[in-house]
């Protein structure tokens, strides 16, 4: 059984989409990202994912006011990224509403205070997000590449408490070409006990189907529900199929 967790992208409180995390290349879908999510909600999904964009480029948390809508009018178990890099930033978020915080760039350039998080909030809170680029790590809202291989860079923190992943393949994010499925099957085959969230290049359910058919636990929908590739009716057929089969 796969989660399905839409993604809601965040720039001056709107609702918008990247291609391949290229700003320039950005297009609105929503004024309103409270509306959206009340819309996940009320089809029975359970989980969303919000990423502040506007926060990824200025290194500190800006749509922190969206978040808080989200959680306080919603049920939706989210998770939130993009522009944490300090303790205050990882206390917005939380009090804010999120329960799990995705961090990438910091877990590159402040390993340190990345395990501290760790440490402190556990592995089930804090998830490592790991942004791919011709197989090494991505940072700074992809705009910076490491010399870091993704198996080094999981490995270091898998075996310091990281459960949980949210890895993108960056040259499929917004594409809609498809998920890097063998990607994911080597990161569960490396990792077996890590929680691996499959993002980028979902273009229609097939691909989500592909995806559970891998064993991949859980998988970031955005532009393709945005776009029309993938129906609400569809998403709701799925998830109700989900809760049969538990």
């Amino acid at each position: 059984m796969i989660e399905l967790i839409p993604a809601i992208d965040i720039i001056d409180g709107k609702l918008v989409r990247l291609a391949q995390g290229d700003y320039a290349a950005k297009k609105v879908y929503s004024q309103d990202p409270l509306d959206v999510a009340k819309s996940f909600e009320d089809i029975g999904l359970t989980h969303l994912h919000v990423v502040d964009l506007d926060g990824a480029k200025a290194h500190h948390i800006v749509n922190a006011k969206t978040l808080e809508a989200i959680t306080a009018h919603t049920k939706l178990i989210v998770d939130f990224g993009g522009g944490i890099k300090s303790d205050e930033d990882l206390n917005t978020a939380f009090s804010s509403g999120a329960r799990r915080v995705t961090a990438g760039s910091i877990a590159v350039q402040q390993p340190l205070l990345f395990l501290q998080w760790i440490e402190q909030y556990g592995g089930d809170r804090i998830i490592l997000g790991a942004d791919i680029k011709d197989g090494k790590i991505a940072s700074m809202g992809w705009t910076e590449e490491s010399d870091a291989r993704w198996e080094t860079f999981l490995q270091s923190y898998v075996s310091r408490g990281v459960k949980r992943v949210i890895s993108t393949d960056i040259s499929r994010d917004g594409m809609m070409s498809g998920p890097s499925v063998e990607l994911y099957k080597d990161m569960m085959a490396l990792y077996p006990g890590l929680h691996v969230t499959a993002s980028g290049g979902v273009s229609c359910i097939n691909d989500v189907t592909r995806l559970e058919e891998a064993g991949v636990p859980a998988v970031i929908i955005g532009k393709a529900i945005y776009e029309g590739r993938i129906t609400m009716k569809e998403l709701e057929k799925f998830q109700l199929k989900q809760t049969q089969s538990c």
